[in-house]
């Protein structure tokens, strides 16, 4: 599932196509995702210049004057950017047309992602309006963690993915940044001090910056807006590592479901 580096790996990616570039149109092939993909969207687009292109947690907003263009990857989307009469394959179910003959591609085969509209502020759409601060801005420290665990025994993991806590810590790098904090997955989020908040809030930081700058990770479906796959999974020291030695102690990495989740940890050094 592309996660918030591959999300904002993608729009990086195709900023530079989209900013400041008159839209054609769309092309939509599936209008059944995992929402219904809004009718009339070609003529809600056609002749707009696109303003910016910002992202929410794993949320892209496509910024066009009169609204703002809604776009989730879900499980296995991707956006592409291709020569816009490249003959559509099965699974490509959404073309914005970009002036010059070139279209950013929506490809997904499971339908979980989403392509939605609001004329609105997108921070008041339903699904934003509730979410919590972004992992890499200022509003985002260990303070905050601290403070959203007191009293609570849900397991720290299953704290660190909740949206309303933070936005875009997915499975995979909440997996690296509990084993670079030293965390044990398993434990429950009121009993962790401050101050080991503060590294967990640290390494969630360090992990999804560097993630990023490797342009994501591929892991079965995700490549980048241009294309390209991501290489963060060539660093990863416990996702998708059960049974192996861990990089800092030897031990045998074990692997637990948490929240139908797969997570994976050392035993000796995370606690």
């Amino acid at each position: 599932m592309p996660e918030l580096p591959e999300v904002e790996t993608t729009r990086r990616g195709l900023a530079p196509h989209l900013v400041g570039h008159r839209l054609d149109g769309a092309s939509v092939r599936q209008p059944r995702l995992r929402w219904p993909v809004p009718e009339g969207l070609s003529s809600l687009l056609a002749g707009r210049r696109v303003e910016h292109l910002t992202r929410r947690g794993k949320y892209l907003l496509l910024g066009v004057g009169n609204g703002t263009l809604l776009i989730h990857l879900g499980m296995s989307g991707s956006l592409q950017l291709v020569p816009a009469d490249t003959p559509a394959q099965r699974h490509d179910h959404v073309d914005l047309l970009v002036e010059g003959g070139t279209a950013v591609r929506f490809t997904d085969p499971r339908r979980f992602g989403a392509v939605l509209w609001t004329a609105g502020a997108p921070s008041e759409h339903p699904l934003l309006a509730q979410l919590g601060p972004e992992p890499l801005g200022p509003a985002f420290d260990g303070g905050t963690l601290w403070q959203r665990a007191r009293g609570r025994q849900v397991a720290v993991k299953a704290l660190l993915m909740d949206s309303h806590v933070v936005v875009g810590v997915g499975n995979i790098y909440a997996n690296e940044a509990l084993f670079r904090s030293r965390i044990d997955p398993r434990r429950a989020a009121g009993s962790i001090s401050a101050l080991r908040f503060q590294r967990l809030a640290e390494a969630v930081r360090t992990v999804l910056t560097e993630a990023i700058e490797q342009g994501g990770t591929t892991l079965r479906d995700f490549v980048a807006g241009d294309g390209r796959p991501g290489y963060f999974q060539q660093q990863l020291q416990v996702y998708g590592r059960a049974g192996r030695p861990c990089v800092r102690c030897a031990t045998a990495l074990r692997e637990v479901r948490l929240g139908q989740r797969s997570s994976v940890f050392c035993p000796r050094c995370q606690r």
